[in-house]
């Protein structure tokens, strides 16, 4: 791979950073915000925000509009696999899944835009470096999964009160045995976050590499190899947005069952 494709490759990997110790567009390790991050999950929430609005406030009976039908197909879809899955009782639980799904989906689907297209937009007023895919960045893939774990443990706490306990010490192998079972309980709780954040991530950000590595070859040949892998990763961004609901459904009714 020659020096120009590498420094390519590199540019595209980077993010457009901010020092939050003094706020200039640099890295400073752990108080570094990935501002490109931040931003587009914000406009891709705050425009998935704004269309059921609009669906719910302009919704018609007898022949909705486009629009209307896709939401409305996506609010079954999600209310069906929490029924099919979550067995406890929550008014939090199917908008959250309706969120984390729709908002995962968006996020993801910006992958399929040209390699180039909005960093070369961003590059014209200045901007040097832009990653356009929330969730090929472990910062906020790990930022949705540490929320689901939060839900986690107050859900364990408020459900199940004094047996999450009992429930600690004497699973899965009885009580003469409880340090083993605060063992697995401990690996098993936090395995989750990981699983979640992970999953998400890598392959999202295996996928944006494939498109950075086709974007080398000579334009006349990226067509095929381009097409064929966009078709799939279409598959690819909507089953890691379904998986990433169900897992966190399944995890919440966890917490509400006792094992």
């Amino acid at each position: 791979m020659s020096g120009s494709s590498e420094a390519y490759i590199q540019h595209h990997l980077e993010h457009l950073q901010l020092n939050l110790s003094n706020f200039t567009l640099t890295d400073n390790g752990f108080w570094t915000l990935n501002l490109d991050t931040f931003l587009v999950g914000l406009v891709t929430a705050l425009l998935i925000g704004g269309i059921f609005r609009y669906v719910a406030v302009t919704m018609q009976r007898g022949v909705p509009g486009k629009l209307q039908n896709f939401v409305e197909v996506a609010i079954e879809f999600t209310q069906r696999s929490v029924n099919d899955t979550f067995h406890g009782k929550s008014d939090l639980i199917p908008p959250l899944a309706l969120t984390l799904f729709v908002w995962i989906f968006l996020m993801n689907t910006l992958d399929l835009l040209p390699v180039d297209l909005l960093p070369g937009l961003a590059n014209a007023f200045g901007v040097t470096h832009l990653k356009i895919v929330p969730t090929a960045d472990p910062n906020m893939t790990f930022a949705m999964s540490i929320s689901i774990f939060v839900l986690i443990l107050f859900y364990n706490v408020s459900v199940k009160g004094w047996r999450l306990g009992r429930e600690i010490l004497t699973s899965p192998f009885g009580p003469y045995l409880f340090p083993l079972n605060i063992l697995f309980r401990l690996i098993e709780e936090l395995v989750k976050p990981f699983s979640l954040a992970l999953r998400l991530f890598g392959n999202m950000f295996a996928g944006e590499l494939i498109f950075i590595l086709i974007a080398q070859l000579p334009w006349w040949t990226q067509w095929l190899p381009g097409g064929i892998w966009a078709i799939f990763h279409i598959l690819i961004i909507t089953i890691q947005a379904f998986i990433f609901m169900m897992l966190s459904i399944a995890y919440l009714s966890m917490a509400h069952d006792t094992h």
